[in-house]
């Protein structure tokens, strides 16, 4: 097997193991969604979060009058940055070292999370202070951390609160978006008096006293800290510039007060210069957050010396991404600048939540990219997830970087459906279908024949004339009627009808 600074070449792809992280549930998507349709408070939390995300994003978005223009500049950049990879990591390895910093590769998640802890072992500590990051929820560092017995607390209130609530995120953008404000205080109410934080009897549910609940509760960590582990919204090769955006300020604590500060980064972070940082750092604000530019936007470059971390750790994961970038359909996904705009105007995510994609990518992106890291085979669990969307075409409207989310689905629908056919797993009522299908289609005479035969459904169609639809059927249809209808059959086929109007 070839391979670049330690990590396989494009050409020789590694999936990442399911078994590490959080990148696959323990049951398909529909068996989880049926559950999660039940739960009528988390569908209305989440519909009216999403909501108030959806009209901030339209708001901010239609001030700028160049946005589409902005938009194929960023599709462009990813692109382009996605086709010269090996080279731009090589770049941004050799300025991070130039500038006082350590660059780890790492192939996958059992990798990536024994270099963290052995970078936090040796340092002596027993606990980590962390910014919100998608890499190291993928990955289940904390859980690796927490074999090693080192505690690591999350710093973004979202993030907090789902810890907290020992649960799991269920948005890229907002953890806890399936969390409601009561519910909230009552976890703050069971679980911070034993960590050490008095509340006030008197706790309401109101932001504003949550937040300052929050604050108190993690002053105390943020001053004795020894090591920070964060992610990178992105690393600019030509500087070896790393950045992070948020909204907190929580972020900022953790880059600068730490002695030690370890970043775990997808290779796809990279862009090629700090110009590039200009079209994104417009792009993901909006999508993302609804604003016009991130209240806390951190960059740091290596060490300097007397001036916040003076050891500094890049950490380059790999996980899956060879194997996606080899894709030339799926590699699209790679774009993804995580701005989960993609999610709050997704109809399925909207009634399931996150939970039910059993990722910690849910939503469209989610759907393409979780089962292109862990592979798909035919009856993996993930890959029920490209069928986790009706197709309406939402996430690509406004996805920043022109993500064609649709397109990648229907290729991955027909990988699985070739996957389970290659290994005799195929479901039998599709399978006889298709091959009934084929029966049919072959011979014109069949054809025709299957056309009249199918006259039979006018006779259980059902409503006034012009609307009349077949709402259900015997098995093994039913399964399709029922969550669909189907129009009445026509009176008479096109060939009829062009019979008769020849001869009339």
């Amino acid at each position: 097997m070839t391979t670049f600074l330690g990590i396989p070449s494009v050409g020789a792809p590694v999936r990442s193991s399911p078994g590490v992280g959080h990148l696959q549930g323990s049951e398909s998507f529909p068996t989880a969604a049926r559950r999660a349709l039940g739960d009528s408070q988390l569908r209305s939390n989440i519909g009216r979060a999403t909501t108030t995300i959806r009209g901030k994003r339209a708001r901010v978005v239609g001030e700028v009058p160049d946005w589409e223009e902005l938009r194929e500049a960023g599709r462009t950049l990813k692109a382009s940055t996605m086709a010269r990879l090996p080279e731009l990591l090589g770049q941004l390895e050799e300025q991070v070292t130039a500038a006082g910093g350590t660059v780890h590769w790492a192939r996958d998640a059992a990798e990536a999370n024994a270099i963290v802890t052995r970078l936090v072992q040796a340092t002596g500590a027993d606990e980590v202070v962390k910014v919100k990051s998608m890499a190291t929820q993928e990955i289940g560092l904390n859980e690796a951390l927490e074999a090693a017995g080192i505690s690591a607390w999350e710093t973004d209130l979202a993030e907090l609160i789902v810890q907290l609530g020992h649960d799991l995120p269920s948005h890229i953008l907002v953890p806890a978006i399936h969390r409601n404000r009561s519910e909230i205080r009552e976890i703050f109410r069971r679980e911070m008096p034993g960590l050490g934080t008095e509340l006030p009897p008197d706790l309401t549910d109101e932001p504003r006293e949550l937040a300052m609940t929050a604050r108190r509760h993690l002053r105390r960590t943020f001053l004795r800290a020894q090591v920070a582990i964060s992610g990178a919204n992105f690393a600019v090769a030509e500087t070896g510039t790393l950045s992070v955006v948020e909204s907190e300020g929580n972020g900022r604590m953790c880059l600068t007060l730490p002695r030690t500060l370890i970043t775990v980064m997808g290779i796809e972070k990279v862009v090629p210069t700090w110009q590039d940082l200009e079209v994104f750092l417009q792009l993901l604000p909006r999508s993302s957050t609804g604003e016009r530019m991130n209240p806390y936007t951190s960059m740091w470059t290596g060490v300097t010396p007397g001036d916040g971390p003076q050891e500094v750790h890049l950490v380059l994961l790999d996980n899956g991404r060879t194997a996606v970038l080899a894709d030339e359909v799926g590699r699209e996904a790679l774009h993804c600048i995580r701005c989960s705009a993609c999610l709050n105007v997704c109809p399925v995510y909207e009634r399931t939540g996150g939970h039910a994609y059993g990722s910690v990518y849910p939503g469209p992106i989610g759907a393409v990219l979780s089962p292109q890291l862990t592979g798909m085979t035919g009856d993996a669990v993930n890959d029920s997830l490209p069928y986790a969307s009706s197709l309406c075409g939402a996430c690509y409207d406004v996805c920043p970087v022109k993500i064609d989310i649709p397109s990648i689905l229907v290729e991955l629908r027909a990988q699985h459906v070739e996957a389970a056919a290659a290994s005799g797993r195929l479901p039998t009522p599709e399978a006889a279908l298709m091959k009934a299908a084929a029966v049919s289609m072959t011979s014109p005479f069949r054809w025709r024949l299957a056309q009249r035969a199918s006259r039979l459904g006018r006779l259980l169609a059902r409503g006034r004339d012009g609307q009349r639809r077949i709402r259900s059927l015997p098995p093994p249809l039913s399964g399709w009627t029922g969550t669909r209808d189907l129009p009445e059959p026509p009176a008479e086929t096109f060939r009829e009808s062009w019979a008769r109007e020849g001869r009339s």
